[in-house]
């Protein structure tokens, strides 16, 4: 029987206020900064409106996520709570690889905002050229550690808030000079209660892109100091605290410019602080939304090579692609994959399109991690941890479905996009079922 080597455990390196700046900042970045105009396009002066309904599905399926990583606080997040559910090797599989290929689309749709508008302002560069350079930096940094990683993520998250925040100040100058049109406010774009409905869907299924990034922080739950203690507070406050922000940005940016002018803009924001009356530089405003941005992408990368490794660790995967660096103590083998399906998805994608697929993707997976909870219900543990409200995972199953469903009027594409990129997850798994099935008539022959 031989030795199986030692494994090099996850440095805890996140504590308490480190872990709710990280979901700020994850939360917080692409969505309103570069799709407001998108949602805008959808619904109408009434922008804001998506975004309170977002902020509400987002905390029925928050709280389910507290639920289980305050009982299971490990690695891989919603894959981990898929299999104790149900025990079923294959949903397993598709659950990890669409939470994988949602962070791989939503830091691919960052890295290719990097060079739309905002970085228009200084200079003019191919944005998918510039999309590589910055997502192989991203791995760069990913690789050097998770201490270095998430205070490089303070810093962009507090430059992000601030930018946000100047959007808000422009918004409260605004209402105190009288300035700009309450009324487009209340303007949603239908004929008819048909419309309105369509409209409401279509535009919350598009802002959700913005609240995506709590499930994320799931993923760090080995490297964050007392689990259970820490992540409840954490992701309410972090949901809370970026809902408020969207909510107050969406209503300054209605107030200001009409929403086909922030329909047709790559960088709506800027549309905003140009408006605003305030004299704000917007070659200042442009950096910073440039940084916003990127932080979305490091923090979503950090999840998806998280997620491999964890992965590794409950044989879903090859255990190699859960190798950490004993030096660095990283992800190394999760860090290279992920980097490199990254730089597939923004040589072909376009931002609104990645955004999509982010949204429908962590919809699915939403429903999914609901029903868990609910199963999960007849396991005990021996510590104590969070349980929500009985009511709560199923209405936030049910949310989720409705606005995965072609009723939001979701482009087709969308469709299409996240049917590919399930179709690769299901040749993989039989491949891995195929690999692991040899590994283990050989393991048992050499014991």
């Amino acid at each position: 029987m031989t030795t199986p080597p030692t494994q090099v455990s996850l440095k805890r390196a996140i504590g308490p206020k480190l872990l709710i700046l990280f979901i700020v900042g994850d939360i917080l970045g692409t969505g309103v900064y570069a799709l407001t105009g998108s949602v805008a396009g959808r619904v109408g002066g009434a922008l804001w409106i998506p975004f309170l309904i977002g902020f509400v599905i987002a905390l029925f399926t928050a709280m389910s996520y507290v639920e289980l990583v305050t009982k299971y606080p490990r690695a891989a997040g919603a894959a981990l709570y898929t299999q104790l559910a149900f025990k079923k090797p294959f949903l397993t599989f598709m659950v990890a690889f669409a939470v994988m290929c949602s962070g791989l689309t939503s830091a691919s749709a960052a890295a290719r905002a990097i060079g739309g508008r905002y970085l228009q302002e200084f200079v003019t560069l191919p944005s998918i050229v510039v999309g590589i350079i910055f997502i192989v930096a991203v791995a760069a940094l990913n690789y050097r550690g998770v201490s270095e990683s998430v205070k490089t993520n303070i810093v962009f998250t507090l430059i992000e808030l601030t930018g946000l925040l100047i959007i808000i100040l422009i918004g409260v100058y605004a209402v105190a000079t009288g300035a700009g049109e309450p009324s487009r406010l209340l303007e949603i774009k239908a004929e008819d209660s048909s419309g309105l409905l369509l409209a409401l869907l279509g535009s919350t299924a598009l802002a959700f892109f913005a609240f995506v990034g709590f499930e994320d922080s799931v993923n760090m739950a080995e490297e964050t100091q007392d689990p259970s203690r820490n992540f409840p507070r954490a992701i309410f406050l972090g949901v809370a605290i970026t809902s408020t922000v969207y909510i107050l940005v969406a209503l300054t940016s209605s107030l200001l410019v009409d929403s086909n002018v922030l329909e047709k803009s790559t960088g709506p924001l800027l549309e905003v602080v140009k408006a605003g009356g305030l004299g704000f530089p917007p070659q200042l405003f442009a950096a910073i939304a440039i940084f916003a941005v990127a932080n979305s992408a490091l923090i979503n990368m950090m999840m998806a090579s998280r997620l491999v490794y964890g992965l590794a660790n409950e044989r879903v995967v090859p255990r190699s692609l859960g190798l950490v660096d004993p030096r660095r103590r990283t992800p190394i083998v999760g860090i290279l994959f992920t980097t490199a399906l990254a730089i597939g998805l923004i040589s072909t994608g376009e931002i609104s399109g990645l955004g999509e697929t982010t949204a429908f993707l962590l919809l699915c997976v939403f429903a999914v991690v609901n029903i868990a909870v609910l199963v999960l219900r007849k396991e005990e543990v021996e510590h104590n941890h969070y349980r929500a409200p009985t009511v709560l995972p199923v209405i936030g199953a049910v949310m989720a479905i409705v606005l995965a469903s072609p009723l939001t009027g979701r482009p087709g594409a969308v469709y299409v996009t996240a049917g590919v990129l399930l179709g690769i997850g299901l040749l993989l798994w039989v491949v891995n079922w195929a690999f692991t099935r040899r590994q283990r008539q050989e393991e048992g022959e050499t014991v």
